[in-house]
């Protein structure tokens, strides 16, 4: 371990103003409050709140946020609480500590709940003081940096999707990329190993066999820039295993399909200097079409900036390029932490005649977005669940007619873009131009569309928008709108029910004296109990035994030692389907073999019902002349009914060796599928062309075992039959 010394020395370096007896005093304090306590490698608790100081300072924050990281398990693993952090330090740095720490009353909780409660609360706390995330962020890659020590696999595999789905995230929106990557890496080898080694081991024989390739490109590419009198810093590195396996599961490709998995990064003094880059670049080699992107003229949402391209280069290889200034490298490698030192000396600096650039404020909308999720969501799981944080998607840049830009996700809608504006506008939102063209509600955006949302004052969201919004916020504003029109007509229901029940019984509907009670129903308010009267949850006649305890109906003895039953709740099939009446017999076409996640449409049969097919299906068009026979459908919500499976057909092309068809019905077993049916369709000396039917529960499901196929050292060619990618 180092010494709080090594610390102080490594703080002074960005932090000259440094109050040296304070952290001093916090390195002594978190050593002394851990005592004796063991991590499981056996090392001393303490070395890990001083590493994780130790990457709040690699960050470059301040004096408080190291302080922090030195402190931030202190209440949550030993006797001393918040009030002693506050009394000894400051009350600032006691806040920021609470941020850090998870909630302490969540044992009974299940561990889904306390994670995305752990997580709001940790949002509420950032929205404050976005150094509590960088801090927090710090925390989590020092423990999946020594979770190989973890005993418990299922701990291992908790911690590592956590890692991927929340904290990864979180660190790319801050533009922390280096931190994402890194969780990304180690969270995929606990979760998929045989992936992980899989890509290693081909990223190894592509080494193998272009011997020195980097410093050959980076050799060229140098000798270019002197040639053009270009003053600029040229690095490249190879793609990290887990940004492989997401191109290769997003564009639904094989490895040696993907044209970046080499990337060259150019540094230089200036934005002109990057567009005259972009020139020489365009010039020296054959640009790979649609892979251009400036994110310089239209940042990511992170505040991200630069300019993207791929090239045909040297000796055939495909390569990535990205051209950034100085500044803009630094706000890549530090994220928000790179705008931090601003705030300090503020006076001086301006005394000096610096030109300070002060974050952009709207880099932070996400935080806000977040906080309206957790206040209009029931509860903090249904963020987590529905949100994902939408931070690993890649995103399209559409315009309002004023010019304001909007970032969205790939695949976002009409109805996306309205509540990306406004809740307001998206709840009122009655039709909309694209381009200047009257477009359909759901139809999908694309880069540089610019979107002009016409609202009516009476109009009001439908339900079955959520078939095809993406975006959390959307999801969220319109289940919430529903939830409350639904409350407030129930709440009246469930007081009407009461008072007519009470009446035919000749006794009082008296609120007062139900409120008196109302605990006992475990309800917050009578708006609440109402509610649940409506809905049959609650019984009236339950509500009345407890009001009128000594109550008797004329004409029958009530035994009160009986507990009342519950009527048995009868099991009711519903439809995986919207836009079909329930009972209607329905069949899945077996020409292109729908499954949830397709876009789909019904198309009708008399005497049969109706039958599902994919929009893309090719038989579709014997329908064209008979429009009357459309029906059109969508899938339900994935918690709606989404469970059971669907059958899809994969092609597989694979070598003919031994054992080469063995391996791969492994792969599928593994992942829990089921194999119904497995057919040779061609065969030659070299390879063999297999057909397999599979059950999976959706497209995502499908795609996850499509990708894993992929990577197997013996797979030629995957692909789904008659699926959405043909």
């Amino acid at each position: 371990m180092i010494s709080s010394q090594d610390l102080v020395d490594k703080v002074k370096v960005y932090y000259p103003n440094l109050n040296e007896s304070q952290i001093h005093k916090a390195y002594i304090f978190a050593k002394n409050a851990h005592g004796n306590q063991k991590r499981h490698s056996g090392d001393s608790y303490f070395s890990h709140p001083l590493a994780v100081a130790q990457i709040v300072a690699d960050l470059k924050l301040d004096e408080e946020s190291v302080i922090t990281a030195l402190l931030h398990d202190v209440v949550e693993d030993t006797s001393f609480s918040l009030n002693d952090i506050s009394v000894n330090f400051n009350e600032n740095i006691a806040k920021m500590v609470d941020g850090v720490t998870k909630l302490s009353k969540m044992e009974n909780l299940h561990s889904s709940e306390r994670v995305a409660e752990n997580f709001r609360k940790l949002t509420m706390a950032m929205s404050q003081d976005i150094r509590v995330l960088l801090v927090k962020l710090a925390d989590r890659l020092h423990n999946m940096r020594t979770l190989c020590f973890v005993p418990s696999r299922e701990k291992k595999i908790k911690k590592a999707n956590e890692s991927l789905e929340i904290y990864a995230p979180l660190a790319g929106r801050i533009g922390l990329n280096k931190i994402k990557d890194e969780l990304q890496d180690l969270a995929f080898e606990i979760i998929n190993p045989q992936a992980k080694s899989s890509i290693t081991e081909k990223l190894n024989e592509i080494r193998e066999k272009n011997k020195n390739i980097i410093d050959k490109i980076l050799l060229s590419l140098r000798e270019i820039f002197v040639k053009n009198n270009v003053e600029c810093e040229i690095s490249g590195r190879e793609k990290k295993p887990y940004s492989i396996w997401m191109k290769m599961k997003v564009k639904n490709i094989g490895f040696y399909s993907l044209h970046d998995i080499m990337a060259f990064r150019i540094v230089v003094k200036d934005v002109a200097e990057c567009y005259k880059s972009l020139g020489i670049i365009n010039s020296n080699f054959n640009m790979i079409p649609g892979s251009f992107d400036d994110y310089i003229s239209t940042p990511k949402e992170n505040g991200y900036r630069s300019l993207h391209l791929a090239v045909l280069a040297f000796e055939g290889n495909k390569i990535e390029i990205q051209i950034r200034d100085q500044q803009m490298h630094e706000e890549s490698e530090l994220g928000v932490a790179s705008h931090w030192n601003y705030k300090e000396d503020m006076s001086q600096k301006k005394s000096l005649g610096k030109n300070i650039k002060i974050p952009n404020k709207d880099q932070y909308r996400w935080i806000r977005e977040l906080i309206t999720l957790f206040e209009n969501s029931e509860n903090a799981s249904d963020v987590l669940k529905h949100h994902q944080l939408n931070m690993h998607q890649d995103e399209v840049f559409c315009f309002t007619p004023n010019g304001d830009i909007f970032n969205l996700p790939h695949g976002s809608t009409v109805i996306d873009f309205a509540y990306a504006i406004h809740s307001e506008i998206g709840n009122t939102c009655t039709s909309a131009k694209v381009n200047g063209m009257i477009t359909p509600l759901r139809t999908s955006l694309e880069n540089g569309d610019q979107v002009e949302i016409i609202t009516g004052k009476n109009s009001r969201p439908s339900p079955n928008w959520l078939q095809f919004v993406i975006t959390s916020k959307a999801k969220s504003a319109i289940k919430n709108f529903i939830r409350n029109e639904k409350y407030q007509e129930y709440t009246a229901l469930g007081s009407a029910i009461l008072q007519k029940y009470f009446s035919s019984k000749n006794l009082e509907f008296n609120e007062k004296l139900i409120e008196k009670k109302i605990s006992h129903f475990k309800k917050k308010n009578l708006s609440d109990l109402y509610f649940k009267v409506a809905d049959g949850s609650i019984h009236r006649n339950e509500i009345l035994k407890i009001v009128y305890p000594d109550y008797i109906e004329e004409g029958r003895v009530i035994n009160y030692a009986q507990p009342l039953q519950k009527k048995k709740k009868r099991t009711s099939f519903h439809l995986p389907i919207t836009g079909l009446v329930d009972g209607m017999a329905i069949r899945y076409a077996g020409c292109c073999n729908p499954i949830p996640g397709d876009p789909i449409l019904g198309i009708i049969n008399t005497g049969t019902g109706v039958t599902i097919h994919q929009k893309t299906c090719r038989n579709l068009k014997n329908f064209a002349l008979n429009p009357q026979l459309v029906v059109d459908v969508c899938w339900k919500d994935e918690d709606e009914n989404m469970q059971g499976s669907y059958t899809s057909q994969i092609r597989v092309v694979v070598e003919n060796r031994s054992g080469a068809l063995a391996e791969i019905t492994s792969v599928i077993a593994k992942k829990k599928i089921n194999i119904n049916h497995i057919k040779t369709t061609n065969r030659c000396s070299d390879l063999f062309e297999v057909v397999i039917d599979i059950n999976v529960k959706n497209v995502e499901h499908l795609e996850e075992i499509l990708s894993t196929l992929r990577i197997s050292k013996k797979t030629i060619q995957v692909e789904r039959i008659g699926g959405y990618y043909q």
